[in-house]
């Protein structure tokens, strides 16, 4: 259903604010796309049971990580410390090779998963004749040194104080991350496995409660800001909600204006995350088990721009760099609910408002229209199209330059009620 144009001689006073409360078929297109997207669920997991039962064990075609015990992921520490061990006693050079995983040759696409990482396509391997190759494996020993210590004890850490163990050897806490990454994909698990954590900048409100691993008790209900997201999602056990969809907001400041202005109580009940920018790993883990524990639609508000566009795709497809957890990280079902490019007229929006694309957005606009994707999303392809030729870019907070209040009286609840997402 095509949702109501304003006029500027009109004005946005003509559109009456919608509200969820008191009105049963306010949801009903939401529903709607709920049991679409269970039904598309339902029939994608009968479709691999029996395809996995007709056909013989065969490798698989790209990697992908699994839980393992204490005892497990210290063995394959013990392993890959082996086989270093193993070369030195033979005179060689030690090294160890890891899958790049900034490269879009060591991925590819699964409408059902996301970029999932291939198999032994691009290895860089770190090993003791450079100097820089020197460091690099040093650093990466010490790294897994202090994991297996971790995970020996059954304690945590967060990837910030692994660097201030040793700063000066590590030089960089960008250096740590990516370390840990790259053990975490070495060894096929997820990072929380390694016992190794990060500090959550993340953001969720609304209905929703939820018991911590260490039995503290969560009402994101109770929070005029929002809690900060678990920095241990995976221990994150009973959650509970009456939420009929899960707004995910691209930055900060639109959500806290959202909370300000009572979305999650006129819209009630829902449920809203923020990543404040490119999310952090533990709100895509969180958006995750969102999914996975209610199957509610989730829908992305993101600027009109090249940026919020690919923030978007992160939730739902993941990232290069993580794209061997993808299946612990991604929502394919996500739905992009704008703001769109061409809403930019629909809503009128002030070219005064408007920002032209920087040479900068021009190369981001032109890579997304190759990501692997796009041929899955014709109607993405025509919104990027649309900004691409007219070469301009909104933020979501230019709608309230129209009126204020316009996002979240006239513009969010006339997508829910009339379903205008992509």
């Amino acid at each position: 259903m095509s949702l109501p144009r304003l006029s500027r001689a009109e004005g946005p006073g003509v559109l009456r604010p919608l509200s969820a409360a008191g009105n049963d078929g306010f949801f009903a297109a939401l529903d709607q796309l709920r049991l679409a997207q269970l039904r598309a669920v339902s029939t994608t997991t009968s479709s691999s049971s029996s395809s996995s039962s007709s056909s013989s064990p065969q490798q698989p075609a790209f990697v992908s990580t699994r839980r393992l015990g204490r005892e497990e992921v210290l063995r394959a520490i013990e392993d890959v410390a082996g086989e270093v061990l193993a070369s030195i006693a033979r005179k060689q050079a030690p090294s160890l090779s890891f899958v790049y995983r900034h490269s879009w040759a060591t991925v590819r696409f699964n409408k059902e998963v996301g970029l999932q990482m291939l198999p032994e396509l691009v290895l860089r391997e770190q090993k003791f004749t450079m100097q820089c190759s020197m460091l690099n494996l040093c650093m990466t020993m010490k790294v897994l040194h202090m994991i297996y210590n971790l995970v020996q004890t059954n304690q945590n850490s967060t990837k910030r104080d692994l660097y201030y163990q040793y700063p000066t050897v590590f030089r960089s806490q960008t250096i740590v991350n990516n370390i840990v990454d790259n053990i975490a994909c070495l060894l096929r698990v997820p990072r929380d496995c390694l016992h190794v954590q990060s500090t959550s900048k993340g953001c969720v409100a609304g209905n929703l409660c939820y018991i911590e691993e260490d039995g503290t008790k969560i009402s994101c209900t109770c929070s005029s800001n929002g809690m900060l997201v678990s920095n241990n999602v995976h221990g994150m056990h009973n959650l509970t909600t009456q939420a009929r969809f899960v707004l995910v907001v691209e930055k900060d400041a639109t959500f806290q204006h959202l909370l300000d202005d009572d979305f999650c109580k006129r819209f009630h009940p829902c449920i809203m995350v923020t990543g404040k920018g490119i999310p952090d790993l533990n709100t895509r883990l969180l958006v995750r088990k969102l999914w996975d524990t209610f199957h509610i639609p989730t829908l992305a508000l993101v600027d009109a721009d090249p940026h919020g566009f690919e923030i978007m795709t992160i939730y739902k497809y993941g990232s290069l760099s993580m794209s061997f957890d993808a299946a612990n990280l991604t929502v394919p079902t996500l739905c992009w609910l704008g703001v769109l490019p061409s809403e930019i007229e629909r809503w009128n929006i002030p070219t005064t408002v408007l920002l032209p694309l920087s040479d900068r957005d021009q190369r981001k606009l032109r890579g997304l229209l190759g990501r692997p994707f796009m041929e899955l999303h014709p109607e993405w392809r025509n919104e990027l199209e649309i900004m691409q030729a007219r070469a301009v870019k909104a933020e979501m907070q230019a709608l309230e330059s129209v009126s204020p209040g316009l996002l979240s009286r006239y513009y969010l609840p006339n997508k829910l009620q009339f379903g205008g997402w992509l």
